[in-house]
């Protein structure tokens, strides 16, 4: 959770990183965030939770609601329905498209996400999935109910995970999702990012 704003600090930077991206020159800093859409959601979002969590004043209040107001559009318009406060630092969308996120579920840090997730409460229940860190989500893929991921866990695309994986390492495929074999390689190492464990 972001507290303050070495906190915000340190998420932008890894979500720079998860996201493969360099803000070393003004040039690129400049790109990212006017043309780049990925950046400008992940900067609004993790924008939207700082000023969340911390105290304001009536000033901060008020750009608080702008910033909102921002982050809802830019989330419209790439089809994400990800709440503040639910994921953690080192996020990765790479792919616009919809992805839903129940308010009550939990992602860990270095998580990856692919287009058409769905990870929500089940029938009514404001019980939501609680993923653990490095986990790899595949494009597809359905994690619903009171259930628990480990920790560097991957599901494979279109799965439907309704019951909790507590092997770490594991891949998991199929409807309903089971458990194939296990890969001790995360999925940020495998694309040779440097995000820290």
């Amino acid at each position: 959770m972001i507290c303050n704003k070495e906190d915000l600090k340190d998420y932008l930077q890894n979500v720079a990183i998860a996201y493969g991206i360099k803000l070393g020159s003004v040039k690129e800093r400049f790109y990212y965030s006017i043309l780049d859409q990925n950046w400008i959601f992940y900067r609004r979002l993790r924008l939207v939770e700082y000023y969340k969590n911390k105290s304001k004043n009536f000033f901060e209040n008020i750009y608080f609601q702008i910033l909102r107001y921002r982050f809802k559009k830019v989330s419209i318009r790439l089809g994400f329905s990800i709440p503040a406060n639910t994921c953690g630092k080192g996020l990765a969308v790479l792919h616009y498209g919809s992805i839903v996120i129940n308010a009550n579920a939990r992602l860990g840090k270095n998580c990856m996400i692919h287009s058409c997730v769905n990870i929500g409460a089940n029938g009514g229940s404001s019980k939501a999935p609680q993923i653990g860190d490095n986990v790899f989500i595949g494009p597809g893929a359905k994690i619903f109910g009171d259930i628990s991921i480990a920790d560097n866990v991957s599901i494979g695309a279109n799965a439907v995970v309704n019951k909790s994986i507590n092997e770490k390492n594991a891949i998991v495929v199929g409807i309903p999702g089971k458990i194939i074999k296990y890969e001790e390689k995360l999925w940020w190492e495998k694309n040779r990012l440097k995000l820290k464990k």
